[in-house]
């Protein structure tokens, strides 16, 4: 097992406070994380799950990457007891009653398999709610294995696991970060909790990396695409929504699965700045306003720059928007860059952009000698 650097951000340690009625999240514990401008890469819509946990008497695994915060009813109670909206374990015991306490090995722990893999720049292991009932510490490992593999082949001698955050004391009722600097390429990561208690959420945030063997069999793919490689750079605004939500996989299902900015009261413009997957040749745009009626875009147009110090060059001009609509455009001409924006005029918001094209020669062979850096 290999140990990589790690920093804790938010030290929080001991119980909060009893729950005393009221709002529950008016003493809950955090801090600016930065770290958290990353995609989310244990994202249940890029098809992150919880494998496996070897207990979860009291609430299941799943809650640990429902997307919505912690909810919390002190009237809920079930068979097994208080029913917590996290993932949390029954108390363990010593061997004996010379003994009766946990030995400093005991711990539980869960198999969480990321969405997309990638290098992940920072976790948050939240125990909102678990205020006298969460982990003394909590650790995380990395792991990267090809395929679909089980909980058994993950766990098996064979298997390399990166520390990524090493045994660290964390508190209730609290959002406990961890910067993480390990250049890898992750798949698969490992929660433990020392030595039992309860966690409610999980957010694994860094950068994907896409297998370049799979994007080169699809050929034509969305190259901006968060599964794909694709990130959010920068954006004007982001009052009601994240900009990433553009580039998630499947259509937006709600009003706040797509980007949404405030109304604008000037004569400027809204944007978002993305990064693609590496050099492409783009060749089709799609702008989706789904669920967006009365504050869809009124027009957006698409830009591509190639390079960091490239100028940027109009491939779609100001284009009128409709509302709740999917707007298909097939470009006169490839548009070559390594980057795309889209501005919004005035304000409002779309819920997807799509931008179909092929790797360059050149960026195909980057992002296959990063994939095999990074240990892909």
């Amino acid at each position: 097992m290999t140990a990589q650097q790690n920093t804790s951000l938010a030290s929080f340690t001991g119980d909060a406070n009893p729950y005393g009625g009221g709002d529950p999240y008016a003493d809950y514990r955090t801090a600016d994380l930065p770290f958290t401008q990353y995609a989310n890469l244990a994202d249940r819509q890029l098809g992150a799950g919880v494998v496996a946990a070897n207990d979860e008497f009291f609430a299941q695994r799943e809650n640990l990457l429902v997307p919505e915060p912690a909810e919390f009813d002190p009237e809920h109670f079930g068979h097994k007891g208080k029913v917590m909206d996290g993932w949390e374990t029954r108390r363990r015991r010593g061997a004996s009653a010379e003994q009766p306490w946990p030995t400093e090995e005991d711990h539980d722990w869960a198999l969480i398999r990321l969405g997309a893999p990638g290098v992940i720049r920072g976790i948050v292991v939240d125990t909102a709610h678990f205020r006298g009932n969460y982990p003394q510490a909590v650790s995380v490992e990395g792991a990267s294995v090809a395929g679909s593999p089980s909980p058994e082949e993950l766990l098996a001698d064979d298997v390399k696991w990166t520390t990524l955050v090493p045994r660290t004391p964390v508190g209730g009722h609290a959002a406990n970060g961890f910067a993480v600097s390990t250049e890898q390429r992750f798949t698969h990561l490992r929660l433990k909790q020392h030595p039992d208690g309860g966690i409610a959420r999980l957010r694994v945030h860094g950068e994907v990396v896409p297998d370049p063997a799979w994007l080169t069999a699809l050929g034509t793919f969305d190259v901006v695409a968060l599964e794909n490689g694709g990130q959010v750079e920068d954006a004007s605004n982001l009052f009601y929504s994240p900009a990433t939500n553009t580039i998630q996989p499947g259509r937006s299902r709600k009003m706040d699965d797509g980007w949404e900015t405030r109304r604008r009261r000037d004569r400027g413009n809204d944007w978002i700045q993305y990064r693609l997957v590496d050099r492409s040749q783009i060749r089709a745009v799609e702008i989706d306003t789904a669920y967006l009626k009365g504050n869809s875009a009124g027009w957006a147009s698409v830009s591509v720059k190639d390079g960091e110090e490239g100028e940027w060059r109009e491939v779609l001009p100001r284009t009128r928007m409709q509302p709740d609509t999917n707007h298909r455009f097939v470009l006169p001409e490839a548009a070559v860059g390594t980057h795309a924006r889209v501005d919004i005029f005035p304000d409002g918001g779309i819920s997807r952009l799509r931008l179909f094209g092929t790797l360059t020669e050149d960026g195909a062979a980057h992002l296959a000698a990063r994939h095999q850096e990074l240990g892909g």
